[in-house]
């Protein structure tokens, strides 16, 4: 079963479990300079997602000046391509519309279909960021996702 918590950089704790995870993922796996980590992690808040109570994912958003900012969705190699990504996404998506402002991520070029399948739409060119290929997207969900949305649960 998952779940997933939010947090704020104050909780110690699980802050520095959060950064284990995007430093195992962004840093090791795919090369992003370690400094770039650490940029606007007091604005943001954090989630952690949790499958049998074992931490294995992690993201976060911030308010700026353009909406909500959805950014670090990590999850372990180990437990990618089983679902628990959605869990994690649904969770946050949840609680960013819930500020009522639009919503937006960049996305590396090998997600971006995958956002696309929860309303996200490509907005311009594709632009570098950490040395990876990213597009911004922005959130266009359909009536459907938006009722479901609130009501979904994690059944993992």
């Amino acid at each position: 079963m998952s779940r997933v918590i939010s947090f704020e950089v104050q909780n110690s704790e699980l802050h520095e479990i959060a950064m284990a995870i995007r430093t195992k993922v962004f840093v090791e796996e795919q090369g992003v300079p370690a400094d770039l980590e650490l940029e606007h992690e007091e604005d943001s808040i954090h989630f952690l997602l949790y499958y049998r109570r074992k931490p294995i994912g992690t993201a976060r958003f911030r308010e700026t000046e353009n909406g909500v900012k959805l950014e670090r969705f990590a999850i372990l190699k180990e437990f990618r391509k089983i679902g628990l990504g959605n869990d994690l996404i649904r969770f946050v998506l949840t609680k960013a519309r819930e500020i009522k402002r639009p919503i937006y991520l960049n996305a590396q070029i090998q997600v971006v279909d995958y956002y696309a399948k929860w309303g996200f739409i490509k907005e311009g060119e594709a632009f570098f960021e950490a040395g990876i290929q990213h597009f911004k997207m922005v959130y266009h969900s359909s009536d459907l996702v938006n009722k479901a949305l609130p009501k979904a649960i994690c059944r993992r």
